[in-house]
């Protein structure tokens, strides 16, 4: 996709959904010496979101935006309102001829995200993916460990995320437990996990998968928790164990690698730790502190480094770098998880 030349100038950003993870857009982009926050747009009334005074324009619809003057200001349009609007909004936003940068999942189907895809590629726009997670100093060593080779063969690999999502998170008036729009556990969870699984990897096959509501009935429209597993394309095997039945508190998001050469093991609520690395012929190098989650009150979430995505978003533009999840990325979370949740055996 070709891009505009925008090295003189600041992008321009616009950001629908000013829930926890739109204000942290906002903020990121308002921080960075190369973009310029254009706009704010939500359903709810501005003085209802708590969010910080940006002295920029707010509209209460996409539509109402894109038909205005300001529309004319942006270049990027950051979607992050709940998931079932996602692929619709990004399809608008692209029909205006603007750039994306769209929350996970970019969609709820494969369908929907192949639909976000072809768009682009006709209004030569860029589609950039968010999952943060990839910036994490652990993900980032491990990718290296990985592609270095020095693991040798990959013999296992296994996933656990275990989260608490209780009615603190799950609340009457919320998009939250809604099939529509949340998608389901492993969309609005833990698919920055499966995205760091498919970036280390690769594609996964011979899937069975098993789920079980232990404690949302009353809350969602969709499981709690699952046990999956699979086989790599690449060789090995796999797997995913989650749970949002953890009670009170997060317990873990971790990956335990054995391999032929070695095993090691990331941890912590976020992967954010390594807690083990036994590999032949290798010292561990000392890694930068991860950043701590996104406060969502009484949850955390992925670990806050929305920074980066918008400094990729604005290197891009300025023909600087690559994307760092592109859109077939995107697309490609979203197939795993829809092939986990159609090849249950029980549930």
């Amino acid at each position: 996709m070709s891009v505009n030349s925008l090295d003189n100038k600041k992008i321009g950003f616009a950001v629908i959904g000013c829930g926890h993870i739109g204000k942290r857009h906002a903020e990121m982009i308002s921080r960075n010496p190369e973009s310029r926050l254009c706009a704010l747009v939500d359903v709810k009334p501005i003085e209802s979101l708590n969010i910080q005074d940006y002295n920029t324009p707010f509209f209460s619809s996409l539509e109402e935006l894109l038909s205005s003057p300001f529309a004319d200001e942006i270049d990027v349009i950051n979607i992050a309102t709940p998931n079932g609007f996602h692929a619709q909004q990004a399809l608008l936003c692209l029909e205006a001829r603007k750039h994306v940068v769209i929350e996970k999942p970019i969609a709820l189907s494969k369908a929907d995200a192949e639909k976000v895809i072809f768009k682009a590629l006709h209004m030569h726009k860029q589609v950039f993916a968010v999952m943060q997670n990839r910036y994490s100093p652990p993900s980032e060593w491990l990718k290296k460990v990985v592609d270095s080779g020095i693991l040798g063969d990959i013999y296992m690999v296994q996933l656990n995320c275990y989260w608490n999502r209780d009615n603190r998170y799950y609340k009457a008036d919320s998009w939250h437990g809604k099939k529509d729009l949340d998608g389901g556990t492993l969309f609005t969870q833990f698919s920055h996990f499966i995205d760091i699984l498919y970036w280390l990897f690769g594609d996964i096959q011979n899937i069975q998968s098993r789920f079980a509501d232990h404690n949302h009935k009353d809350l969602t429209d969709f499981e709690d928790s699952g046990f999956v597993s699979f086989d790599f394309t690449n060789g090995g095997m796999g797997s995913l164990n989650y749970s949002t039945s953890v009670w009170d508190a997060n317990l873990e998001s971790s990956m335990t690698v054995i391999a032929e050469h070695g095993s090691l093991k990331i941890g912590g609520q976020y992967m954010d730790k390594v807690e083990y690395c036994h590999i032949k012929n290798y010292d561990m190098p000392i890694l930068s502190p991860t950043n701590p989650g996104n406060d969502y009150g009484a949850y955390k979430g992925s670990a806050a480094n929305h920074h980066y995505v918008i400094e990729n978003v604005v290197n891009v533009l300025k023909g600087r770098d690559s994307i760092t999840t592109n859109a077939l990325e995107g697309l490609k979370v979203v197939e795993i998880i829809e092939c986990i949740y159609n090849k249950k055996f029980d549930k």
